[in-house]
């Protein structure tokens, strides 16, 4: 089972900031995966620092598994100060550890409660509460539940829940029952919603309610889904030792899931192993990049080096909607779950020129950090295979 998991946010209107302040983590060794939300008093930078500062305690304390969950809130629960103007907590936070089995450790304190979604139901589970031993009125939930393939969990700020407040219809605001409505609704349409769609889809539906839809405090929506992983495979540059060839090409066909190529020589050489023939896109190229090739059985084809590099640049810069060999290979991968690399190690000359920049000489340095950028910023599970 796959944790498909995305966060998406806006600012409060006019400021420069996000007070909300989201971070995860996935540990492909462990089969494991630790996200945070926190919501940080107010709004600007002041909130994003308190915000910022609960998150990384947090995770930092859960991570190394030493501490409980449980008892890694409470630390932070009792820590944080209270303002003394507002006589509240700086900060807010939600933490989830769910490892791929589906079991899901929980913890909440002060943010609107979740959304679990089960087969188009809210369910109701069970928690535990802890009180703060040095701040009275504040109070953490605990939880403890076990995932299965469809579930949904919906962590959002109060920013998304308190939209609208004083409107003429949401005098109160959307509240939790609002959320629901949308969220119900949205997976009625479209069952197999991504989680990057789905988080999408509330925040921008919070601030359309919002008065000339500029939001009155920070809005964070963060889904995760349960399914089925989506796999693919990348296969970019020739062996090392040409013997090898038919080997790798074996491999590459019998993969299943999505398949893509990035080089022409690599291209060629499936072509040869497996005699099914290249079709050029005869297209003028958009920009710099040579256009896309065709082949029997394989759903992308792209030149290698330079587009492997404005790829990279592409995901670093969160420009996702590029209509370029770049922007397709941009879009392959972010359509997938378990992502695979086969990297051939053998020197393209064509390429070897020691004026250019190491990104555009070393295949393997491109792909060591697009793995990096998959895991860190778009939380995809990627393996590296040299050849």
């Amino acid at each position: 089972m796959f944790i498909d998991i995305d966060c998406n946010q806006v600012k409060k209107y006019n400021q420069n900031a996000y007070g909300d302040y989201f971070v995860s983590k996935r540990y492909p060794d462990e089969e494991r995966l630790v996200a945070v939300l926190s919501d940080g008093l107010g709004s600007g930078i002041k909130a994003n620092i308190l915000s910022c500062m609960t998150a990384t305690m947090l995770l930092k304390f859960v991570e190394g598994d030493q501490i409980p969950i449980k008892d890694a809130a409470e630390i932070v629960m009792n820590s944080l100060p209270i303002c003394q103007v507002r006589k509240i907590s700086y900060s807010t936070f939600s933490i989830i550890d769910i490892n791929d089995d589906g079991l899901a450790k929980i913890v909440e304190e002060g943010n609107p409660d979740f959304l679990w979604i089960k087969n188009g139901e809210v369910m109701v589970p069970e928690y535990d509460s802890i009180s703060s031993k040095t701040h009275k009125n504040r109070c953490m939930k605990s939880y403890r539940i076990n995932l299965e393939l469809g579930d949904r969990l919906i962590f959002c700020s109060d920013g998304i829940t308190q939209c609208g407040l004083g409107n003429e219809k949401l005098k109160l605001g959307l509240r939790r029952e609002g959320l629901i409505k949308i969220v119900l609704s949205k997976l009625e349409e479209e069952p197999d919603i991504s989680s990057r769609e789905l988080s999408e889809y509330i925040v921008r539906q919070a601030k359309n309610i919002e008065r000339d839809r500029n939001p009155k405090d920070d809005m964070s929506a963060v889904v995760l889904y349960c399914r089925e992983p989506r796999k693919s495979l990348v296969f970019t540059g020739p062996p090392f030792l040409q013997n090898k060839d038919p080997e790798y090409v074996e491999i590459f066909k019998n993969f299943k899931g999505k398949k893509a190529i990035c080089g022409g020589t690599t291209a060629n050489l499936v072509s040869r192993e497996l005699n099914i023939p290249i079709t050029m896109d005869k297209t003028i190229s958009v920009g710099k990049l040579p256009s896309c090739s065709y082949m029997e059985g394989v759903d992308l084809v792209t030149e290698g080096i330079l587009t492997l590099t404005q790829t990279l640049e592409y995901l670093e810069d969160g420009e996702l909607n590029i209509d370029n060999a770049a922007g397709k290979l941009v879009k392959f991968l972010l359509d997938s779950d378990c992502i695979y690399f086969m990297v051939g190690a053998k020197l393209n000359q064509a390429h070897y020129n020691p004026s250019l920049p190491i990104e555009i000489e070393i295949r393997k340095n491109i792909i060591k950090k697009m793995k990096i950028i998959l895991q860190d910023k778009y939380y995809k599970k990627v393996s590296v295979q040299y050849m």
